[in-house]
């Protein structure tokens, strides 16, 4: 009996062994495709940054590319801090929840029992239409003097101040609009229900609970180790990037983190570590136009897949998981117009089996300017995002919603890219030969049809 269970023991330890081999080499196997598709991108000179992908929970791959700070030559790696941009949401979300479960607020509140002399526009706005961008709030960072005030110290009631006077966009609940002043009243929220700071509350609900230790709000006199500096790309030049005061993005972009403390993050959304199954299924379920509570809920490859892409002056980050083969992407940039949406994608693909295109330089081709008249127009990205395209003396150019003209190079008829971030545009003809519709690809296929 003895010798049977032996044998038995080292049977299922063999087998757990070639588990592991097996598991090691998938890892092995993938990380000269990893190598690869970085070194192409790296040619490119067009990313600065970390990357880490891990399948569940056990890192395939994580490295650091390019410099944290360039004036000191200090290198990325996988522990180099990153502001978050707007993967900040995601925290700011469950914090929200984690809240709800202790009875101190509900995501059905309205807005107006946290805001004192409430504007008679937000009556019918509440909790739950702030976390899913229903609301109908204009987003502050589209106003015309942000990048006036941006660089401003402010209280966040200052900050509420100066939306609070603005018509909504439209009826709470009937429209979907990204709009990071949600983002910032929940922060304010979770300030009031808590009877803590935004910051204090995150540090002893989430970062400390989870060993999250290189997770912050990040402020500009702080000394932080191993912190990047952000980067943005002018012409053939590199600059520091424009200087923003961490009060102003608050709950809606003011974290900072690694790719390491991310994965941390990541498996904590696994099981009820953190939240109830209840929350969970709240955060994870779409309200509109894909979105639910901080999280974009979509498909990929086939496959269900939940993330979140970040933007803040400098830094451009993505976080990307696939729950059903806990597979986990995080791209961490501090070069704007790193495109760090495409690097999860494509290293999602590889890990899948699926396409991808390893990073090339592309060669600009010369194409008749009556075919570029065919393209010229506008293009709904989004009700509120338009692209303008036009041919200023046989050069397309072009234009979204509030910014500058954006030349495009040709490398064919229909296939078109950008030289000042890496994104590409392909021109869609009907049945008939007209184009009404152009594909605009930035690590996803966004689709934008012709206008009349």
């Amino acid at each position: 009996m003895k010798k049977t269970r032996l044998i038995t023991n080292r049977i299922v330890c063999l087998i757990l062994v070639s588990f592991a081999c097996a598991s090691l080499a998938v890892a092995q196997d993938l990380t000269p495709k990893f190598e690869e598709y970085m070194n192409g991108l790296m040619k490119q000179g067009k990313f600065s940054g970390s990357v880490l992908i891990a399948r569940d929970g056990a890192v395939l791959f994580s490295k650091g590319y390019g410099m944290a700070n360039l004036e000191l030559d200090v290198l990325n790696t996988p522990e180099t801090k990153f502001r978050l941009g707007s993967i900040t949401k995601q925290f700011t979300a469950t914090a929200i929840l984690l809240l709800q479960e202790r009875g101190k607020l509900s995501v059905q509140d309205p807005l107006c029992k946290y805001i004192t002399d409430c504007p008679a526009a937000w009556s019918e706005v509440t909790i739950h239409h702030l976390l899913s961008h229903t609301g109908g709030i204009p987003n502050f960072t589209n106003f015309a003097d942000y990048q006036k005030t941006m660089m401003i110290p402010t209280t966040v009631e200052s900050l509420i101040a100066r939306f609070k006077d603005k018509p909504l966009d439209f009826k709470p609940g009937e429209k979907w609009d990204y709009s990071n002043s949600g983002y910032v009243l929940l922060g304010y929220i979770i300030e009031k229900a808590s009877g803590m700071s935004y910051e204090e509350f995150l540090r002893k609900n989430i970062f400390d609970p989870l060993k999250m230790m290189n997770s912050g709000y990040d402020h500009h006199a702080t000394i932080l180790k191993n912190r990047a500096t952000g980067y943005e790309p002018r012409g053939n030049k590199v600059l520091n990037a424009s200087y923003i005061d961490m009060t102003i993005p608050h709950g809606a972009g003011a974290l900072y983190s690694t790719v390491g403390d991310l994965l941390l993050w990541d498996q904590a959304l696994y099981g009820e570590k953190l939240l109830s199954k209840k929350s969970l299924d709240a955060m994870f379920t779409p309200v509109k136009d894909n979105y639910g509570y901080g999280w974009f809920i979509n498909k990929q490859f086939n496959r269900s897949h939940i993330g979140h892409d970040g933007g803040i002056n400098g830094f451009n980050t993505s976080i990307s998981r696939y729950p059903e083969q806990k597979l986990t992407v995080v791209v961490l940039t501090n070069l704007a117009g790193s495109n760090p949406q495409r690097v999860a994608h494509d290293f999602a693909a590889i890990a899948f089996g699926e396409t991808y295109e390893i990073p090339h330089e592309r060669t600009a081709i010369k194409v008749d300017s009556k075919i570029l008249d065919t393209y010229t127009g506008k293009y709904e990205l989004t009700p509120q995002t338009i692209l303008t395209i036009t041919n200023d003396d046989g050069r397309l150019m072009l234009q979204a919603s509030g910014q500058g003209k954006i030349e495009l190079f040709a490398e064919s008829e229909i296939k078109f890219f950008l030289k000042v971030v890496d994104a590409q545009i392909t021109f869609v003809k009907d049945d008939k030969g007209a184009v009404n519709q152009l594909v605009f690809h930035q690590g996803r296929d966004l689709i934008a049809k012709r206008t009349p």
